[in-house]
């Protein structure tokens, strides 16, 4: 993961501002389907998914609202933190999907931080690298029915993971 995504990532977990209003091209409605499809409670004005009780816990929030397949339907980027949940990565994610018949899918979703590449996989669907700790990352590419691990890189190279 680059300086530029690391910069982003750190400033979008540590800067919820409000979590409770609906990102631009989602009404409230949308909002409260996806965070619910993507497995979030609503707790107080605290869209919640892991139940973490430290003060590093940062609620859900909708990170990026944006068409990423070409379809003109939005998919939503759901970010929360906290180590006590995420580890030594503080932060988890999940992608949904809004659908034709305008329900939420949950499409993916793990510990780490979640950055769009512009390479894609079947339909127009943009790989994913799952940056977190460490040199070497995961990047998910979509199948035609799910994100699947498709490579490791880092810094747009390939490069193997230790294990």
């Amino acid at each position: 993961m680059n300086t530029s995504h690391s910069i982003a990532a750190a400033t979008m977990l540590a800067c919820c501002g409000v979590c409770g209003a609906a990102a631009p091209g989602l009404n409230p409605a949308d909002e409260a389907a996806a965070f619910k499809a993507a497995g979030f409670t609503l707790k107080g004005k605290q869209w919640r998914q892991c139940e973490d009780p430290t003060p590093s816990y940062t609620p859900g929030e909708l990170a990026e609202v944006r068409d990423l397949n070409g379809d003109r339907r939005p998919e939503a980027l759901i970010t929360e933190g906290g180590t006590h949940c995420y580890g030594h990565t503080g932060a988890g994610y999940t992608l949904v999907s809004k659908q034709a018949d305008g329900s939420w899918k949950k499409l993916t979703g793990g510990t780490g931080m979640a950055s769009f590449l512009p390479t894609k996989g079947k339909d127009g669907w943009p790989d994913i690298e799952v940056g977190g700790p460490g040199f070497c990352f995961p990047v998910e590419r979509w199948n035609g029915k799910a994100y699947v691990q498709h490579r490791h890189q880092y810094e747009g190279k390939a490069c193997r993971p230790d294990r």
